[in-house]
């Protein structure tokens, strides 16, 4: 196994993958990244050891990354696109984490700590979820990265290198473009609240997961194990969102419709859209939003981890809302 302390990071542009990046620079270890986008990856050529411009199946462009890399976080992952070809989740989510895993492997990394969702566990069943929660899968994003996950438990128990899998809450935060849409809705008056909005939703501000990644890093003796990390408190969705409204100066949405009516509407779009690889206007992931449970207790990081998150979300939603405001994305 390497002991040379170089970390190693797959998805290393994205959301999650910048910020990690940044954090481990700013504690002076080595990284190596791998990025699809060279522009995008180009912000980290001073400060990285290296770069390798590569989809996350190409095997070759894994081994540039993690060879000599004593940790690997794999954080690639196809995000759901209602629009996209059902292959490209199987080869991103799961092609990809075995390539990934055999190549971190082969190279003779220590720990591989493998970015995973609480997406796993569906509409939680039972309040709060936690790390024993049955899977759940409730779209193909779901039922891949429960794929990947498996995959990469199995490996962990054949021994050889330490897999760590991590299942962020929702994340949020400057950086993020996945919620702006929300965002810009509420301050426009035009955000639609399906009723009733009585699911739980957890997030985590972007700082605080990263907290938990450099945790799962550097915390001995917890090879095989799945973490959930999430925020402070799971609260209602109808509070998340009034969240959202009052970081952005604006009253809780007036505009609210039945779930029932628009699952449907989003059904039928779907049915039309997709085979013609049209994005569709309304989709069920969308509108599941609304009804989807996911509560959970974060507990076993807190006690294994000594995972403590420090961003409650009325302050996330300030900082969110400010680093939209300086980009341009909110007026």
């Amino acid at each position: 196994m390497n002991a040379s302390g170089v970390v190693a990071v797959t998805g290393a542009t994205g959301f999650l993958g910048s910020h990690l990046t940044e954090r481990l620079v700013q504690e002076g270890l080595p990284v190596r990244l791998l990025a699809r986008d060279p522009a995008k990856a180009s912000r980290f050529e001073r400060v990285a050891e290296a770069i390798a411009i590569g989809d996350i199946t190409d095997r070759r462009a894994l081994a540039d990354v993690m060879e000599g890399a004593d940790v690997v976080f794999h954080l690639v992952s196809n995000f759901r696109s209602t629009s996209d070809l059902p292959s490209r989740y199987h080869a991103t989510n799961l092609e990809g984490t075995l390539a990934a895993l055999d190549v971190a492997q082969a190279a003779g990394v220590r720990r591989f700590v493998h970015c995973s969702t609480i997406g796993v566990h569906g509409d939680v069943q039972h309040t709060p979820g936690d790390e024993t929660s049955p899977y759940a899968p409730g779209d193909l994003y779901q039922e891949t990265k429960v794929l990947a996950e498996r995959a990469c438990l199995e490996r962990a128990a054949n021994g050889g290198m330490e897999v760590v899998v991590v299942r962020p809450c929702s994340i949020y935060g400057p950086g993020d473009l996945r919620m702006l849409k929300m965002f810009k809705m509420l301050a426009r008056r035009t955000f639609v609240v399906l009723e009733p909005c009585d699911a739980n939703f957890h997030a985590v501000y972007i700082d605080d997961l990263v907290e938990g990644f450099i945790r799962a890093m550097r915390t001995p003796d917890i090879a095989g194990e799945a973490f959930i990390i999430g925020g402070p408190h799971y609260v209602p969705l109808r509070e998340y969102i009034e969240a959202a409204a009052r970081a952005v100066g604006a009253p809780s949405p007036a505009i609210r419709l039945p779930y029932g009516v628009m699952d449907a509407a989003a059904g039928v779009c779907e049915r039309l859209c997709v085979p013609l690889r049209i994005r569709p206007p309304i989709s069920r992931r969308r509108v599941r939003f609304f009804k989807n449970n996911r509560a959970f207790s974060i507990a076993k990081a807190r006690e294994r981890l000594a995972f403590v998150p420090k961003i409650g979300l009325d302050e996330g939603m300030r900082q969110t809302v400010a680093w939209y405001r300086e980009q341009g994305y909110l007026r």
